[in-house]
């Protein structure tokens, strides 16, 4: 799987992006350094770098990186995900980024790669020094304990990764269990059948600006799809819509849960003028919600959708308690006939779908029995 590439802040120095600078020699004895903890689980084996640029814009440097890094588990457990922080600059915009590889399966002993590819930010220097800085912001080993700094919180992603994973694989090894090869090949044909990337309507958050009168919109409530095992039930919400953009949402919710909740991600489907829904994105929300207390979730941003949208629906995708314990919706609730047609295959099940394109079913079947 491709690792997942976040850019954590926006590059904030557009203006300078108008001057287009000379290249920057760049030294990949000096210019790149990896920082890995003596004690950890990971250890560096390999860098290409020979494909980064840096080009100076104003008075900012652009580094456009390009690189494998190599690494070997150094520890006595498998690994399944791990998290790299990549640091050109701080506190600059811009000048800092991960890289989160989820669903791997990385034996004691073995080496594995993992793909940067990143644009960062920061000042123009004109002197000698490390130019990016890789460093581990955690790993995830097969028995869901992690290890590392968690900055960027890659341990609640990676862990709903692994469990999303997992909950696919089992549906999988169900339908091959219950009807044979036929039975799973029919499933993985279906997953590279689906359109992913026609299900999925594109969504931006951006900080909300006051309105006037004029744009002020109407009010429109949220629909809600609940889960049964879910830890939150979704009570009542509402958004200010005009035209391609949603104000300010606001969800209420109660825990379920006999354990506080800090943390929910509600997912969004939005329906378009034709009456066609489709998959628009999450939303996250940290919280201190106690166990069967209510909570609201306030979110003082505009979304802004590909498309007009005339209404909204709105189901949980994940929930963290206060102990890192996660909930993710079980199989068959996103098998609900509404969801099956709006959602993508998940990152699993088109992995398990490509593998079977590229070895065969023998391959995927493999696979099913050996990550239980």
């Amino acid at each position: 799987m491709s690792p997942r590439n976040s850019i954590l802040l926006v590059l904030g120095m557009a203006a300078a992006l108008y001057a287009q600078g000379p290249e920057v020699p760049v030294d990949p004895s000096n210019s790149f350094q990896v920082n890995l903890p003596g004690d950890g689980p990971l250890s560096w084996v390999s860098a290409d770098w020979g494909r980064t640029r840096a080009t100076a814009r104003g008075g900012a440097m652009l580094v456009d990186l390009h690189s494998t890094l190599v690494f070997k588990n150094s520890s006595s457990r498998a690994i399944r995900g791990v998290s790299l922080l990549v640091l050109a600059q701080e506190v600059t915009p811009g000048g800092k980024a991960s890289v989160t590889v989820p669903s791997l399966d990385v034996q004691p002993g073995e080496s594995f790669p993992i793909r940067v590819d990143l644009r960062l930010m920061r000042p123009l220097n004109t002197g000698t020094g490390v130019l990016v800085q890789v460093g581990l912001d955690g790993v995830l080993f097969e028995d869901l304990t992690f290890y590392g700094p968690n900055r960027l919180n890659a341990r609640r992603d990676m862990l709903s990764w692994e469990l999303s994973a997992r909950r696919d694989r089992k549906a999988m090894l169900a339908a091959l269990n219950q009807g044979g090869p036929e039975n799973l090949r029919k499933q993985l044909l279906s997953v590279l059948a689906r359109p992913s990337d026609n299900l999925v309507m594109g969504m931006q958050v951006a900080r909300a600006m006051p309105s006037t009168n004029v744009e002020a919109g109407r009010s429109v409530e949220f629909a809600f799809l609940q889960f049964p095992d879910s830890p939150v039930e979704l009570l009542s919400g509402d958004v200010r819509m005009t035209g391609t953009e949603a104000r300010a949402p606001r969800i209420e919710l109660q825990s379920k849960a006999k354990r506080a909740i800090r943390f929910v991600e509600l997912g969004w489907l939005a329906k378009d003028e034709q009456g066609r829904e489709f998959m628009a994105g999450t939303l996250p929300a940290d919280l201190n919600l106690p166990p069967g207390q209510h909570s609201t979730i306030r979110k003082e941003n505009t979304l802004r959708f590909a498309k007009p949208v005339n209404s909204l629906t709105a189901f949980p995708t994940a929930v963290e308690f206060s102990d890192g314990d996660l909930w993710v919706p079980s199989y068959a609730a996103l098998k609900d006939p509404r969801l099956a047609a709006a959602l993508p295959a998940s990152g699993e099940e088109r992995r398990l779908a490509e593998l079977y394109r590229r070895k065969g079913l023998d391959a995927v079947v493999q696979q099913l029995r050996s990550l239980r």
